[in-house]
């Protein structure tokens, strides 16, 4: 039937269409999170809204990107490209990028581990400790090259002169920064010379923060047994280190001034970090809006070579899946045959098949008695009824009644049609026998 389609030819057909569509290469879609389950790897759920859904598909290594945990019922703006599944022939979107509508994904991400952290009691007051009055040595961790230990050092040498500023030279922002002020955070409280701990960094945007709101860094903050006082970014600026610290400041600043005892010129000094912190906190905000402007102006369409396997990604699941079910049901098999083994084992256990042995010979035994009670009590019958039939059989008992009997040859003769005239026979009778000849022989027809 040549104008009739198979339906993998129809669906390979659809796919084609989806994959060389334009406009279905990069999607920007925003949705609400349904039926959402974490997965140890890639990520399925979908996204929907009053009137439709639509699937949709995390790879793992996109997933981990996220930065942010999803949830269920959750809003969000996600990226991505549509694809047609051809075994199932459904459609769903594979999303490249996703953030919390209204709100960035490192900003959940904070809240989310804001809500964790403060749970286990990490930002309650009681933990925390009060700062020395008159501090003789002062730990900073915080980068060699920034302005922070300039302003650090220039504060207390103005205020309280004599005391010893000890530098942790430390990677405040990117990849490793922070493993490294945790572990600097450790270093300090090894040293029992020391009174009082800064740790921070300048101002920047919530990714240049972000080393100060590692889970890592927050430990190890609530574990230091050294007060500590955080000045991470401007006043804006929060971070969980803020949260978790024994004191929190400004800037560096104002952590310098904590560490130290007051001094007259505090009231001025005051004046100008306030004026310093407006026009640094306005400055940050024109240069953050500014960013984020050029990331939505110059947003470029990429094509990406792991689009290749994901049809293969998703077959593997589903694979995976159907190898769990499968070895879940020859378990349940092959336990199902352990058991009639089992029963089997035990009805041909040899003490059984004795016992059964045992109660076979005993019926056959009492069958067999009850057979040759049978058998003799009818072969003595047989052997009455013979005897009393022998018995009547008997040639004297006969001669005795007053009968004779014939012989000829010594045999007995039972018809006439056994006599000829002349033939010499034996008459038998009770008291003798008589030899005699014959003459005539008349019979008769019976």
């Amino acid at each position: 039937m040549p104008d009739y389609l198979s339906v993998s030819t129809l669906t390979r057909y659809l796919k084609m269409k989806f994959d060389r569509d334009p406009y279905l290469e990069r999607v920007y879609l925003t949705g609400q999170v349904s039926n959402f389950r974490k997965r140890p790897t890639h990520q399925y759920f979908s996204l929907k809204d009053e009137k439709a859904v639509i699937q949709a598909t995390i790879w793992s290594g996109m997933y981990k990107k996220l930065g942010f945990e999803l949830e269920e019922g959750m809003k969000v703006n996600v990226i991505g490209r549509v694809q047609l599944y051809e075994p199932s022939g459904s459609y769903s979107i594979v999303i490249e990028k996703a953030e919390p509508d209204g709100i960035g994904a490192l900003a959940v991400q904070f809240e989310q581990l804001k809500k964790k952290l403060g749970e286990e009691g990490l930002f309650q007051d009681k933990f925390k400790q009060s700062l020395p009055q008159f501090p003789k040595k002062i730990g900073v961790v915080t980068s060699p090259s920034g302005a922070v230990i300039r302003d650090i050092i220039t504060t207390v040498s103005r205020r309280f002169p004599g005391v010893d500023i000890l530098l942790y030279p430390t990677k405040v922002q990117g990849e490793g920064a922070a493993s490294e002020v945790a572990a600097n955070i450790r270093r300090a409280n090894e040293r029992e010379d020391l009174d009082v701990l800064i740790i921070g960094r300048g101002g920047g945007s919530i990714e240049d923060l972000w080393a100060f709101n590692e889970e890592i860094v927050v430990r190890a903050i609530f574990e230091s047994q050294l007060p500590i006082i955080s000045s991470v970014g401007h006043e804006t600026d929060t971070t969980l280190a803020d949260f978790v610290a024994d004191r929190r400041a400004a800037t560096p600043t104002a952590a310098a001034e904590l560490a130290t005892p007051v001094t007259k010129l505090d009231f001025l000094g005051h004046l100008s970090q306030q004026q310093n912190r407006l026009s640094n906190a306005a400055a940050n905000r024109l240069a953050y809006q500014r960013e984020r402007l050029h990331k939505l102006a110059s947003s470029v369409i990429f094509r990406q070579p792991e689009r290749l396997y994901d049809g293969y990604l998703q077959k593997l699941d589903q694979l995976n899946l159907r190898l769990k079910q499968k070895i879940r049901e020859y378990y349940s098999e092959e336990v199902q045959q352990v058991k009639i083994l089992w029963h089997r084992l035990e009805s041909l256990s040899p003490l059984r098949q004795v016992q059964r042995y045992q109660e076979q010979v005993h019926q056959q035994e009492r069958l067999l008695r009850s057979n040759m009670a049978v058998i003799y009590d009818h072969k003595v019958a047989e052997a009455k009824r013979l005897s009393d039939a022998l018995l009547m059989l008997d040639t004297s008992r006969i001669v005795a009644r007053g009968y004779a009997i014939i012989q000829k040859n010594e045999t007995v003769i039972e018809s006439s049609q056994d006599i000829k005239e002349k033939d010499q026979l034996t008459i038998l009778m009770r008291d003798g026998q008589v030899q005699v000849e014959v003459k005539d022989v008349k019979r008769q027809k019976i």
